[in-house]
């Protein structure tokens, strides 16, 4: 399952939640442990903002950690996760979104396409993808694993 498809889920979720008795007498959640499907986004403080606990811990060949996602001063949304690929993990959907988005390549090789060009990224290397351009990343390897950081930013979506 990739991120776009998880969202689909995030506002049944939610719902489940606010079932739940046991939540009110829950403290606060702190600026890195806001859910991600809610809205509006609450907005970002300086600060360290440690791995948000995965929706679905299952193993996928796709696993990515979450670490933000908020709203900076000039309704300017950032998030930033990191990513991991398996071996021959299936590409992403092409998409195209509001916010540029900003890979960090930790591991391995991924294949990033931009706007109709195709290029591998080796670890140590950055690729974007300027807001509106079409896009899509995956492991370029069907032997090791590539791993990537990634960071967004731009308008709400």
């Amino acid at each position: 399952m990739n991120r776009r498809d998880f969202s689909s889920f995030l506002p049944l979720l939610a719902a489940a939640s606010a079932l739940a008795p046991d939540l009110e007498a829950q403290s606060p959640p702190s600026p890195a442990q806001q859910p991600m499907a809610r809205a509006p986004l609450q907005p970002l403080v300086s600060g360290r903002y440690p791995q948000i606990e995965p929706a679905n811990p299952h193993p996928s060949p796709r696993m990515s950690k979450h670490f933000l996602i908020g709203m900076l001063p000039d309704n300017i949304r950032l998030e930033a996760h990191f990513t991991r690929l398996a071996p021959g993990a299936p590409p992403e959907p092409i998409g195209t979104h509001k916010h540029t988005e900003i890979w960090f390549i930790h591991e391995g090789t991924a294949r990033l396409m931009t706007a109709g060009v195709t290029r591998d990224l080796v670890a140590g290397e950055m690729g974007l993808c300027i807001a509106g351009d079409q896009h899509t990343i995956y492991n370029a390897s069907q032997t090791e694993p590539a791993s990537y950081f990634v960071l967004t930013v731009g308008p709400p979506e």
